[in-house]
């Protein structure tokens, strides 16, 4: 047995950030595996967008422009996006919600450590509020160009020849639109552009994150409050109105594993800046987003609705932290000595 002191290793803003990026290498692999070269295309430029805002918002504040580069932060923040954002949209749609991930929600509050709402979400929100039509064309599973035609879609939009049209709705949208048709959940989840679970290929998708979160989390990079408590709240709405309706209302599984939930439970709720600090309050502001996701998505016109969701309960970080943090040492409930 070694001899004490113990002291245990220094852990480095851009050693988190590089282990975060590695958790989600698994999830995009299969996302270009069944959608194509395009999410690469599009994780490339934001990359790219989110390294040349950082480095001019710095260099315009007068901070050091390497040291902060170096953190890591920027590509967390542009892969996050990217992988939130449709795979083959047109490349000024990544570059201008990069720039309002980097510039409006990040530096403009000051830079990594204070910023109140997640940066990611906001890029998101903004596109899908400004550019709903483009937002809601996602490329369908197993049926894509080559890399060579994804790119020159990203960047001419011209479809190779004998190519009529590539893109169609996202599961989620594609649900929620036959649901109003007249159409059942269960006749609808029974079309191709689903699987087992949810969109064919995003189920697959989704367990790859889930991997991620379980990496981070063994390396207590991020609490299993969050994560855990999202997915509760969203199940907590959608199992009893499943059991009471199924015929307009889809399982559990499905609303865990469709759309961004997977990705949102894994790396965006744990986003420890915008994020509370207590324990009871990462669980009461995971609950909350997944409670919120599910009625938006359900309810609400914007059925990928976990930008929403986080952006909503950022909001209430403060009053969260501040009701679940507890007494000091030797000090009673309410402050009393």
């Amino acid at each position: 047995m070694t001899s004490s002191p113990f002291m245990a290793r220094p852990t480095t803003v851009s050693m988190v950030m590089l282990k975060v990026l590695g958790a989600l290498l698994p999830g995009i692999a299969l996302y270009a595996w069944f959608y194509g070269a395009g999410m690469l295309v599009q994780i490339a430029l934001a990359s790219i967008s989110a390294l040349a805002a950082e480095a001019a918002m710095l260099k315009a504040r007068g901070q050091p422009i390497g040291f902060f580069l170096k953190d890591g932060s920027a590509l967390v923040t542009a892969w996050l996006l990217a992988l939130s954002m449709p795979p083959l949209g047109a490349w000024w749609m990544i570059v201008v919600a990069t720039l309002f991930a980097i510039v409006i929600a990040k530096q403009l509050y000051g830079g990594l450590g204070n910023n109140p709402f997640n940066p990611a979400m906001v890029g998101f929100a903004v596109m899908i509020v400004a550019f709903p039509a483009q937002m809601a064309q996602w490329g369908s599973a197993g049926a894509h160009l080559s890399a060579g035609d994804q790119l020159a879609y990203i960047f001419t939009r011209a479809l190779p020849p004998g190519v009529d049209a590539i893109a169609s709705a996202t599961p989620l949208d594609h649900l929620k639109t036959q649901l109003t048709l007249g159409a059942s959940v269960g006749d609808t989840l029974a079309e191709p552009v689903y699987g087992h679970l949810a969109g064919a290929g995003g189920e697959w998708i989704a367990l790859a994150y889930l991997a991620g979160a379980l990496f981070l989390w063994r390396k207590r990079l991020i609490p299993w409050q969050t994560p855990l408590a999202m997915l509760a709240g969203v199940a907590a709405l959608a199992l009893p109105l499943w059991l009471v309706d199924p015929a307009h209302f889809a399982n559990p599984l499905f609303h865990v594993f469709a759309g961004a939930t997977m990705l949102g439970a894994a790396f965006i709720v744990t986003d420890p800046v915008t994020g509370p600090t207590t324990p009871r309050g990462r669980l009461i502001f995971g609950f909350s987003v997944g409670v919120l996701v599910y009625v938006i998505r359900v309810f609400g016109g914007f059925p990928d609705s976990v930008a929403f969701a986080v952006l909503i309960m950022n909001i209430a970080v403060p009053f969260i932290d501040q009701a679940t943090r507890p007494p000091a040492f030797g000090a009673k409930k309410g402050g009393r000595a």
